[in-house]
Formats: C-alpha cells, structure tokens, sequence
C-alpha cells in the first residue's frame, strides 16, 4: 500500500512517499481503508523533531492520527457488523494514518452519520470535541465579548461558532485578509490581523476600552502574552495552543491582581476522558448543519510535504486534509 514515511527529523522535505506491506487487525481491531486523513499543527512540530507534549516518534514513521474511511476487516473479538461501515477514529498507536490502510481499535471507533461527509468528519473528529470542551470549560455567557486567537484555524474557527451561538460577541484574531474573511463569514463582529501593529487597540475600541470577557489563546508566545494583558477585569484567559512554539507564561500574581482567571493548557489532558460524548456531540452538530468546519485546502498523499509547508509557513485556513483515496 501506498504510505508517506517520515525517516529523520527535519522540513517538510523529510516526508516521502513510498509503500509498506498492509496492515492486518489485531485482537479488537480493524483495518479502515483510509479516504481522508487529517493533519494538525503539532504532526509538523513533531516531524521537526519539536514536541509541545506528546512524545516523538521513534524514526522511522508513519505520522497521521486521525482518518476516515471504510471498515474492510476485523481481528479476532471485533464485531464483524463494522465491515462496510463508513467510521473515523484515531489510529491505534497514533500514528500511521497517512496511508491507504490503517489500524484502529473498534471500540474507539465512531460511525459517520448519513448526512455527513467523510472530509467533514475527519475535519471535526479532533476540533470539534476539542473546540466543544472549550467553550463548555470557559462557560461563554451571551452578550460577553469574546476573543478567538487563530481565529481562521480549524479549532479557532469552531470557537468563532459557538461563541455566537451562545450568544456571546466575538472578535476574531487571524493572520492575512483570507483569514479575516472567513472569520466575518463565520459571525464574527471582528476580525483583527494580530501580524500587524494597532490590533490590540482595535480590540479594546470594539469591547469599549475594557477588553474581551474571555480569550480563546491558540497561538501563546508573544500574541499570548499581549491577549492577556487585554483581558477585561474579572475575565477569563482559556489556553488551549501554541502555535507560536511556546504556550503563554502567565505570572500567577498577575492574574489574581487583576482577577482574571487563567484556564491552563493542562485543561486538555482532561479532555480525553470525555472526549467521546464530544466527538458523537460534534458528528451530530455537524450532521445537522449547526456547526461547520472549515476545510481550507486538501492535498493527495504523496504532496504530504506540501500540506505541511503550507501550514507551517501559516498559508492555510481552517483545516488541512490529505485525500488518500475516494470510495476507499
């Protein structure tokens, strides 16, 4: 089967395509026949050799997490009744997924709704439950002002719907006017490009001087920083990335003299233990029109370089897609 293979760390260079024998299932697994795999900003951090928190992969390897596609077989103790079946899910062991063939196990899987393309769902697997959990843990209120980082991005851009949906009045920070585009079109009240000098003063003009009532911090580094020295009093700063390469450094004193309250990045490792309430919530939403994700470009397998020059050099919206095959 076809693969794209990562054999040193380094650009996005060191992604090559190739093949490798297929996979067979295991005890309660299955084989997918991939159609689409999704890519996030942390695959191109650890292809570099770069990890935020996960551990590196032991070279060589094949990246990829997240992919949608169709049953083909079933290990021993798995139900057959997947076979056929339209699923997404996370690869086994986490990597892998770039590939036409790849091993899940069966009971992280999860059926992809008639109404719902396969795109969509790989797009909304690991956003949507984690934008969900976000807007649940920060508790937007309606009529806050709410501040979204990497607005045009596939968690931001999420955040952007349901920041309005409860309610709330958001501004919208992206880098670029395609960007900024897409964050209006979302419902945005704003949209400010945080790569040029005056966004902050546009954000307390908007919000009237007293600055958001919540930020959504998905960048950290610099921008984190001066997002949080924006935060009204009494606020909320929720961080949940960086990719700027550091998480933002919030000096505890700080935010207690200026009560606001700081929800740390550590709040998504307690994600996982309730992520599949959120993923069927996001499948669902999504299904039924209410959430949309934003599919900003897809690559085929073997231009997997491509997709991850693109995201590195910030050339993308929304979400990152590699087509593997159709009809997989």
């Amino acid at each position: 089967m076809r693969v794209v293979r990562v054999s040193e760390f380094g650009g996005p260079e060191v992604l090559v395509a190739g093949e490798a024998p297929d996979p067979v299932a295991g005890a309660g697994q299955v084989v997918i026949g991939v159609e689409v795999a999704a890519i996030d900003f942390v695959q191109t951090q650890l292809r570099q050799g770069f990890s935020p928190g996960p551990p590196l992969p032991q070279l060589p390897y094949v990246p990829g997490a997240t992919v949608a596609g169709t049953v083909l077989s079933v290990g021993d103790g798995a139900d057959s009744g997947w076979i056929g079946r339209r699923v997404v899910g996370h690869t086994s062991d986490g990597l892998g997924g770039n590939a036409e063939k790849a091993v899940a196990d069966a009971a992280e899987l999860f059926p992809v709704p008639d109404e719902l393309g396969l795109p969509e769902a790989a797009a909304l697997f690991d956003d949507g439950s984690t934008a969900i959990g976000l807007a649940e843990r920060a508790a937007i209120k309606p009529g806050e002002w709410v501040l979204v980082e990497a607005a045009g991005g596939g968690v931001g851009s999420l955040l952007v719907q349901l920041a309005r949906a409860a309610g709330a009045r958001v501004i919208g920070a992206a880098r670029g006017e395609r960007k900024r585009e897409l964050v209006i079109s979302l419902g945005a009240e704003l949209a400010v490009d945080y790569s040029e000098s005056g966004w902050r003063e546009e954000v307390l003009a908007a919000t009237g001087g007293r600055g958001p009532d919540l930020v959504f911090d998905g960048i950290g580094g610099t921008i984190g920083r001066e997002a949080f020295e924006l935060t009204a009093r009494g606020g909320r700063f929720s961080v949940h990335g960086a990719s700027s390469g550091a998480p933002s450094k919030i000096d505890p004193e700080e935010a207690e003299r200026r009560e606001v309250t700081v929800i740390g990045l550590e709040q998504l490792f307690g994600f996982a233990a309730t992520a599949g309430p959120r993923k069927e919530q996001a499948l669902s939403q999504a299904a039924a029109g209410l959430l949309n994700p934003t599919i900003g470009q897809t690559f085929p397998l073997e231009r997997a370089a491509d997709a991850h020059a693109a995201m590195q050099n910030r050339q993308v919206i929304g979400k990152t897609l590699l087509q593997v095959q159709t009809g997989a």
